[in-house]
This record gives structure tokens, C-alpha cells and sequence, in this order.
């Protein structure tokens, strides 16, 4: 499928791994500018280099930033706007699990570093790069949700209240800015193989006394038993719904949510 978006210009944040850096590879072969960014300037460096060889064409940069910081961000978007005029695609991969644990454990510094990264770190990037898309005439925003939003698991309220945040924050925008030709979406995926994901499993595996494999196995089993499909996601199978929703073939796809989650959300709404 030709997405239409050849020469367009994506502000990827999270960039560095996982789902970020499977987008980013995608978008790259479609033609688009990739700008990739991350905490760590160095594995920025190293992401964008495995992204160059799929580039049909286009530049690919690597802009440190920290969305926990607005200051960071505003840098990060100033950056972007010197480089290539601004951005017409945003993609927010960056997030944290957060602090987990039982409710009545958590401190209200627990919630606000979760809130800070999970929840305000998405408003942040939106508003610094709502003005260049609505600049540029056309625009395509993705946040990224989670399973979590829609099945909150016990453990990990933080982050589950802030992954419906997301949701709601994406169809509060697409009401507001549609009228300039942007659009916003959210993806929600479940249990993908990210680094987020494997330093869950290898804490349940030293619990166990076990290895990562076998904590995959024991976690689908107990913890995730609706994944009808019985296995973690890879992040490529996320950054595919992804690269259609930026694309000019999404064109009347906003306020929505996908789930990417192997079916692991048992309801159907």
C-alpha cells in the first residue's frame, strides 16, 4: 500500500527501541524524514543507524529530548522547526511502566512521576508540535495508550489511569483541531516485546528463580491468559497500525483507538 506520505516530515519520541524504532524503520522506507528522539543521545545515535538503511530517500536525524521536562521539549521542537520547517506527523512512543505495586503502598510521588512522564509527558509533545502541523496544513498524531486503559490490572494503577488519560486527550484534541486538517489517534497495545516488557519479565523471572523465557510462558499463562494468540506482540505489528493511521489513507480515521493486544482485552467495547 503507498501511504501517500513520501517527504513528510515525523517527530518520533521513544525512538530509541521497541515500538519507536519499529516505526521509524516503517516510515523511513515510506519516505518520510524521520527525527528520532530519546533520552540517551547515544542510543539515539545507534537507533538512527539501524533506520538509515531503510530510508527510501529521506533524512534521519537524532534529537535528545526528555519529555518529562517542557523546557527539553520545546528544545526538541525549536530543533525540528530549524531543520525541516516543522514536523507534519508526531508519534508519542515514550512512557514508563512507573511505580507499581499495591494501591495503599504508593505515594503521591509514585503517582506524579508516573503522571509527569505517562500522561504529561503526551500533553508536552503535543503542545509544542500542534503549531507546526497546523503551520504545515496537515498533521497526523499518534499517542500511545495501552491495554491497561480499558483492563486495568491491580498492580499498576499509576500507569493505568494515565493510559486512559491518553485516550481521552486524543479525542479531546481531535474535536478541537480537525478544523486545521489534523487528526489524532491512539494505539493501545498489550505485552509487546519491548525493553519495557523484558525487564518486567526478567524481575518475574529472578523472583522465580527461572529464566526470561520461562517468565514469558508462566506470565501469558497467569497473567495475560486472554492473548488468544498466545504469545507477546513485536513491535513491528504495532508500528504497522501505527504507519496507517499517519498516512494519507487514515484520512477519516480520527478520534479512535486501536488495540493492538492479540486479544487480550476480554471485553468488546
Amino acid at each position: 500500500m503507498n501511504l501517500q506520505i513520501k517527504d513528510k516530515v515525523a517527530v518520533i519520541t521513544g525512538a530509541d527501541s521497541g515500538i519507536g524504532l519499529a516505526t521509524a524503520k516503517l516510515l523511513a522506507a515510506e519516505g518520510v524524514h524521520i527525527v528520532l528522539s530519546d533520552i540517551n543521545q547515544d542510543g539515539l545515535e545507534k537507533a538512527a543507524n539501524q533506520v538509515r538503511p531503510h530510508a527510501a530517500g529521506s533524512r534521519i536525524e537524532a534529537v535528545a529530548a526528555n519529555i518529562d521536562s517542557n523546557e527539553s521539549v520545546l528544545q526538541l521542537a525549536e530543533s525540528v522547526q530549524q531543520s525541516f520547517g516543522g514536523a507534519n506527523i508526531l508519534i508519542n512512543c515514550a512512557g514508563a511502566r512507573g511505580a507499581a505495586g499495591d494501591f495503599l503502598s504508593l505515594t503521591d510521588d509514585d503517582w506524579m512521576q508516573t503522571i509527569n512522564t505517562d500522561l504529561m509527558g503526551a500533553v508536552r509533545v503535543c503542545r509544542a508540535f500542534i503549531p507546526q502541523l497546523q503551520q504545515k496544513g496537515w498533521g497526523r498524531v499518534v499517542l500511545i495508550s495501552s491495554e491497561n486503559a480499558y483492563q486495568p490490572y491491580e498492580e499498576e494503577s499509576p500507569y493505568n489511569a494515565c493510559k486512559a488519560g491518553i485516550i481521552n486527550l486524543s479525542k479531546c484534541l481531535s474535536r478541537a483541531y480537525s478544523k486545521d486538517r489534523l487528526l489524532f489517534n491512539c494505539v493501545s497495545p498489550a505485552y509487546i516485546e519491548t525493553p519495557m516488557t523484558n525487564a518486567m519479565m526478567d524481575e518475574l523471572a529472578q523472583q522465580r528463580n527461572s529464566n526470561r523465557e520461562e517468565a514469558v510462558e508462566w506470565f501469558l499463562k497467569n497473567k495475560r491468559p486472554n492473548i488468544t494468540v498466545g504469545r507477546r506482540g513485536k513491535p513491528e505489528e504495532v508500528a504497522a497500525v501505527i504507519a496507517f493511521l499517519v498516512s494519507e489513507q487514515a484520512s477519516f480515521v480520527n478520534g479512535s483507538n486501536y488495540r493492538v493486544d492479540g486479544g487480550s482485552v476480554e471485553s468488546a467495547f
